[in-house]
């Protein structure tokens, strides 16, 4: 993986680390961790605003997708991407063809729909830059959603009819984030209901 400044640490340098060797470690971690390429990679934790915009975004999600095929899942999904080998745990993965699992643990997904990554400080530039390349190796993603957890900034990409991300950004509370592939929208106003900003 790149050096990126803000990525996830590298928690593992002495070797690389077969696939194998990683989910055993991950099933006595306290703490998540990132697979790519051999190497092992401390994820950071979560402040207040993030949570409260998980928690928010979380709650209409199911709400929107109640009696439809498409499934929500939390950071405690664990994900994976055959083509690039990231093992990864998303925001927010949305599953709308069922869970398929990885071939090497029926704990791990592939083919998601929609991600939804939270960013702050720690992660923003590696959620923007590395990750969201290699997200574009899932053959299923349709929208890639970024909600800025220090301002009220959503980046959100989706896959248009020429099939080429497109790129819609909103700023405003009154506005609200529509989600292109399910068919619903939610205002930002209740994505960032409880949030505080510190300018």
């Amino acid at each position: 993986m790149d050096k990126i400044v803000n990525e996830p640490a590298i928690a593992y340098q002495k070797r690389r680390y077969t696939v194998e060797e990683y989910l055993e470690m991950e099933k006595t971690s306290s703490i998540k961790h990132e697979y790519f390429e051999g190497e092992i990679f401390a994820m950071s934790g979560a402040g207040d605003n993030h949570n409260e915009i998980f928690s928010n975004v979380f709650g209409e999600i199911v709400n929107k997708l109640k009696e439809k095929p498409c499934r929500p899942y939390g950071s405690d999904k664990r994900m994976t991407i055959p083509k690039n080998t990231l093992f990864t745990y998303p925001d927010t993965s949305i599953y709308c063809n069922g869970l398929i699992h990885s071939e090497f643990d029926e704990d791990t997904s592939i083919l998601p729909t929609v991600i939804i990554e939270i960013l702050s400080p720690s992660t923003k530039n590696y959620d923007k830059g590395k990750k969201f390349n290699l997200y574009k190796d899932i053959p299923s993603l349709k929208e890639y959603i970024m909600i800025d957890s220090t301002a009220v900034s959503v980046e959100a990409f989706h896959i248009n009819e020429n099939q080429n991300w497109e790129l819609n950004e909103y700023k405003n509370v009154d506005e609200s984030l529509n989600f292109f592939s399910l068919g619903f929208n939610v205002k930002l106003k209740d994505i960032y209901q409880y949030v505080r900003f510190s300018y």
